[in-house]
């Protein structure tokens, strides 16, 4: 069995934590902040989307290659591989607009990340029970 579709969505997600990662940079490079904050909230927020990024997409991924390759149909794994995608976006775009206060992408952004890797969880363990 191949993975196809995750290993797509792996890599559709790679490349947005290098945009996140590259975000840091940015910042750092202009307020002259070689390590950490340098007191600049832009910074902080920038580095926990990226942060937010890492912590959580990771499993949901997992969970989707775990998915795959007990043989879930394409369909279903573009359905999450692509709500968990946006939802990230989403956090990531929410958590800096917002300031890291309450802002819709933010929480639509963790509520999709939460229900694509419950869903994944609760299909995983039935593939399992179904063996």
């Amino acid at each position: 069995m191949t993975l196809y579709v995750s290993g797509f969505y792996c890599a559709l997600t790679t490349f947005l934590a290098l945009f996140l990662s590259a975000r840091v940079v940015q910042l750092r490079v202009r307020f002259k902040v070689g390590v950490g904050n340098g007191e600049h909230p832009e910074i902080y927020l920038a580095r926990r989307a990226h942060g937010n990024l890492l912590e959580n997409a990771p499993l949901g991924l997992l969970l989707l290659a775990i998915a795959e390759l007990d043989g879930l149909h394409a369909g279903w794994l573009h359905l999450f591989g692509t709500v968990m995608l946006v939802s990230r976006l989403l956090h990531a775009i929410g958590l800096t607009q917002g300031k890291g206060g309450p802002h819709m992408g933010r929480m639509l952004g963790m509520l999709g990340t939460w229900g694509v890797m419950v869903a994944l969880a609760v299909v995983d363990i039935v593939m399992f029970l179904e063996a």
